[in-house]
């Protein structure tokens, strides 16, 4: 069985008694707070005015900017739906055909020319360090 209680809110300026269930505080709270803020831009702009008023027009001023929040949630959900569509599009496609790449290979005959190259060059530098060592 839940426990009603009696909690005071302050909204623009003004104290309310407010009955809620145990264990519901903050979330009155936290939506007194919203009205509040609301209420105090009222207030600062007008000044003073009737309880009723000030309350219907703070609301007012708050459904509006919950009211575009809802609007620019359904844009992106839309959005994120658009985006969710293409992702499954995407892993739905077959992988793409390989591509062949040709590899240039030196032949063979190239490869046989240079080693006889370094062989002779060696050779020859052979040949020059005797010459030095004995000249």
């Amino acid at each position: 069985m839940s426990v009603q209680m009696e909690i005071q809110i302050h909204i623009g300026g003004r104290t309310f008694e407010v009955a809620c269930q145990q264990g519901e505080e903050q979330f009155l709270l936290s939506a007194a707070r919203l009205l509040d803020t609301e209420a105090q831009v009222l207030v600062t702009q007008i000044g003073r005015m009737p309880e009723a008023r000030m309350l219907l027009m703070a609301g007012l001023m708050l459904a509006d900017k919950t009211a575009g929040l809802e609007e620019r949630l359904r844009e992106a959900e839309d959005h994120l739906a658009a985006l969710k569509g293409e992702l499954k599009e995407l892993r739905d496609m077959p992988p793409p055909e390989p591509e062949q790449v040709e590899v240039p290979v030196i032949p063979d005959d190239v490869t046989d020319a240079l080693a006889e190259i370094a062989a002779r060059a060696e050779a020859l530098a052979e040949t020059v360090n005797e010459k030095l060592q004995t000249g």
